[in-house]
């Protein structure tokens, strides 16, 4: 009865001592914003995890969190498109809480190149190979270009451009203005015209 009020009476002692010495670890309010290293803008809804603890946070919209810890504890911030950071807790704050302004960088993760092609199969891309046309090459091209079949296409099916279309503009307001003082006489009222017509007639020069 004497040796297990014994050992009793030492398992409590121990108990304790374990729970005194786990009790070291004080609480902390840890507080603060996450922000672009670069742009530095927040990031909103960054993910906090404390590994020593084994719980996860997040923070709001504005990059703002603020949660419990203990003294010691490793806080990872990770976000999608920035690498990791990690902010450990220190020991002995005297005012039981604790502000840091965590500044992410971002990670820009190069991708192999793809190339698509308009094959589905290896089979089709022989089938096409083979009934490849040819283009011509340099010297009947311009052949080509300098008939006049294909100048006169080119001149009335290709539309003009701005420039033209402004340039024709131009034109015609320079040619109306340059005329804008001028008469436009009629030649029947024209007196003159009607007497050298009339001297024709009787010199016999329009008898035809």
């Amino acid at each position: 009865m004497f040796r297990l009020l014994h050992i009793l009476f030492f398992t409590l002692i121990a108990s304790a001592a374990i729970a005194q010495n786990s009790g070291e670890k004080k609480l902390v309010q840890f507080s603060g914003v996450v922000y672009d290293v670069d742009s530095n803008s927040v990031i909103p809804y960054v993910t906090l995890t404390n590994t020593t603890a084994g719980k996860a946070y997040a923070a709001n919209y504005k990059g703002y969190y603020s949660f419990v810890v203990h003294e010691g504890d490793s806080i990872v911030f990770t976000s999608v498109g920035y690498k990791k950071a990690v902010v450990v807790i220190p020991n002995n704050i005297r005012e039981k809480k604790y502000t840091a302004l965590v500044k992410l960088k971002s990670d820009n993760i190069e991708l192999p190149v793809v190339r698509v092609f308009p094959w589905a199969s290896t089979d089709e891309f022989k089938h096409d190979f083979l009934t490849m046309k040819f283009a011509d090459d340099d010297l009947e091209i311009a052949k080509k270009n300098v008939k006049k079949t294909m100048s006169d296409a080119m001149t009335f099916g290709v539309p003009m451009d701005g420039a033209e279309i402004q340039g024709m503009s131009f034109n015609n307001q320079h040619i109306g203005l340059s005329n804008k003082n001028m008469v436009q006489t009629n030649p029947l009222l024209n007196p003159l015209a009607w007497a050298a017509f009339l001297k024709q007639i009787s010199e016999g020069k329009n008898k035809k």
